[in-house]
């Protein structure tokens, strides 16, 4: 298989498989098995080159084999030296055109894999002075796949591309958190009105709801990264189905050690390897995190736009940057643009992880063949987020600010602050307090002071944001 057989014209090269020959561009670095997967898999228009780091995780995996496959004796030196050369050039970022296979894929990423074994052997070929397609040099099977099946390379490939995006959204994230630790400092000492159930609940300071926001996203950020002790678990040495057939003793081991070298990562050798090429575990686990991080920034969205609701007819707590007129019919509209693209995000991200939870149950015996689909929606989850919180957050967290008129009149016409008055007026007084209010369409404030209920300096002790919201 994909033995080089010569060319027909200047333009092309023969390559043969088991299902015979095909021409392939001379100036192409893949094979006839990427010939025949472009031919076979033209679906989404996204191939393996739309995520860089996933073309670099294929590269890092692949040099890592080679390594362990020369320190066990069986890849020869010179071969080794032409194949780190390669791996390392696509690692820094080059070739990656070549990688083409469409994202969707039968075959259970076979087509992925060789794209890989094709392109690398014909970089390594060329690095080495001879011809692409002189396999008789290096061989896409024989030395990029030594030692290896798909059932392992590919998995550990996708994980190790989560990996390296996932430090990317977690360093976005934290700035995001940051934006909104940052406006809760700058609101600590402005009084508002919470809520529960849409309700006027009791007192606290939109400092704290802001902090609450940036807490709430620490936290997410905290899942994302307990989940890579999930990923950092991997196949490599399983082979086909995890008995470690082609591979040679104590291959597994050296490839996991070399692999976490290359990338930084503690990566390790799952003590199952025929459970671990048949679980999804890692993928179902991180997917979970990305799922539970879009729940988390979905409802806070939500919150925003209530919260910035109006500017006459809803709550207008507080203002959102004005980026766009809001109607093509209705003068003077401006919406809520941002939050509204979070939360289209974030239902993305959710639905995503329904498909790695479908594509994960529905494995058979020794493989789950749909880890195609199971990559393809937690690397867009990942793109999604990565490209959306900077923007979140430079075009609408960091320019909100607080009409503190609203918040005021909100404090003072409110009922719900009678619940602070408990301790001063007891029970049964501020039961009345507020059923007067309702009844006579009056704030508390305004009743305590028509009735003498509380001095001028009382009400300002009352009113103070540090001990009326727990912050004293």
């Amino acid at each position: 298989m994909g033995l080089y057989v010569g060319s027909l014209n200047a333009q092309t090269r023969t390559e043969k498989d088991l299902l015979g020959e095909k021409q392939i561009p001379n100036n192409a670095y893949y094979g006839v098995q990427t010939a025949r997967a472009l031919e076979n898999f033209q679906i989404s228009g996204m191939t393996t080159q739309f995520y860089p780091d996933y073309v670099k995780a294929f590269a890092m995996v692949k040099l890592a084999a080679a390594r362990a496959n020369a320190a066990d004796g069986r890849l020869k030196k010179e071969r080794l030296a032409a194949i780190e050369k390669a791996c390392q050039a696509v690692i820094d970022g080059k070739y990656h055109d070549q990688f083409l296979v469409d994202l969707y894929q039968g075959g259970a990423g076979t087509s992925a894999n060789m794209n890989v074994n094709e392109v690398l052997a014909n970089i390594a070929l060329e690095m080495s002075g001879h011809k692409k397609g002189e396999y008789q040099y290096i061989e896409p099977h024989d030395d990029l796949n030594m030692g290896q099946s798909t059932n392992d390379v590919y998995p550990t490939a996708i994980k190790v591309a989560l990996l390296l995006h996932n430090d990317k959204l977690i360093k976005e994230a934290d700035l995001l958190a940051k934006a909104f630790h940052k406006k809760g400092d700058e609101f600590k000492d402005v009084l508002k009105m919470g809520r529960t159930e849409g309700q006027d609940a009791v007192p606290m300071t939109l400092g704290q709801e802001f902090h609450a926001f940036g807490n709430q996203l620490d936290a997410e950020i905290a899942v994302l990264r307990k989940t890579e002790v999930f990923l950092c678990e991997q196949n490599m040495g399983a082979t086909a189905i995890g008995t470690g057939i082609t591979a040679s003793p104590g291959y597994a081991e050296k490839v996991a050690t070399e692999l976490a070298k290359i990338t930084g990562k503690p990566i390790v050798k799952s003590k199952d390897l025929i459970a671990a090429t048949s679980s999804q575990q890692g993928f179902v686990i991180y997917s979970s995190a990305l799922k539970s991080m879009a729940i988390a920034m979905s409802k806070i969205s939500s919150d925003l736009i209530f919260l910035a609701s109006g500017p006459r007819a809803g709550i207008f707590e507080i203002n959102l940057p004005a980026l766009q007129p809001g109607s093509s019919i209705m003068p003077g509209k401006v919406n809520p643009v941002m939050p509204e693209l979070m939360n289209e995000v974030c239902f993305k991200v959710i639905g995503n992880d329904v498909t790695v939870t479908l594509a994960a149950h529905a494995g058979l015996l020794q493989l789950n063949a749909f880890e195609p689909v199971e990559a393809i929606a937690m690397m867009e989850s990942q793109g999604l987020f990565f490209k959306t919180f900077p923007l979140f957050r430079k075009n609408c967290i960091e320019g909100i600010t607080a009409n503190k008129s609203v918040l005021d009149h909100y404090m003072e016409r409110s009922v719900g602050i009678v619940t602070a008055l408990n301790p001063v007026l007891g029970y049964e007084k501020t039961t009345e307090l507020a059923k007067e209010a309702l009844e006579t369409n009056k704030g508390i404030l305004e009743l305590i002071r028509e009735k003498k209920l509380l001095t001028e300096d009382q009400i300002k002790k009352l009113l103070d944001p540090a001990s009326l919201t727990g912050q004293k």
